[in-house]
């Protein structure tokens, strides 16, 4: 199964020296049955595409939670067997836990498929997403307008092999 786990540049170099993503659990995004219902789609390109932007969204998150990061979201598309994606039964009817699973153990670097960051670009938008996250949680209409903002920057991809210059 393809997993797409949010982190910040930070997060990327310790795992990048560690060689794995962890220590568990960590929180990823896949394609879930409720991913799927919630979609309404059966096209596994459009369904991956939609567990990217909702890891883009929770590593939106970590941002803000981390105020010396790059203002850059990072995730890493890796994969491991169906049975260590867990999926939270009482979290999946959770709106804003779409698509959320968790693998119970750290996960070798060297299982990435890719990592998609956001473009130098976009780091204006993410900033101002990161500091209007919690306004917009509150349900400030004009907060949210500047987190999708960040939204609309697409994130770029990169061969693992490229995590070096990444965290330069």
């Amino acid at each position: 199964m393809r997993v797409y786990v949010p982190l910040t540049l930070p997060g990327l170099a310790e795992a990048h020296k560690a060689g794995e993503l962890g220590p568990g659990p960590l929180t990823a995004y896949a394609v879930t049955p409720a991913l799927r219902e919630w979609y309404v789609s059966d096209d596994i390109e459009e369904l991956e595409y939609a567990a990217l932007n909702r890891a883009a969204s929770y590593s939106l998150r970590m941002l803000a939670g981390d105020p010396g990061a790059a203002r850059r979201r990072v995730v890493v598309a890796v994969d491991v067997p169906d049975a260590e994606a867990a999926v939270d039964p009482d979290r999946g009817l959770d709106a804003g836990a779409l698509g959320e699973v968790r693998i119970a153990r750290a996960v070798a670097l060297s299982k990435a498929a890719a990592v998609h960051v956001d473009a130098d670009d976009a780091e204006a938008d993410v900033t101002a997403a990161a500091a209007a996250l919690g306004a917009a949680d509150q349900g400030d209409d004009d907060a949210q307008f500047t987190v999708d903002g960040a939204e609309d920057h697409e994130l770029l991809w990169f061969a693992t092999q490229e995590i070096p210059n990444l965290i330069g």
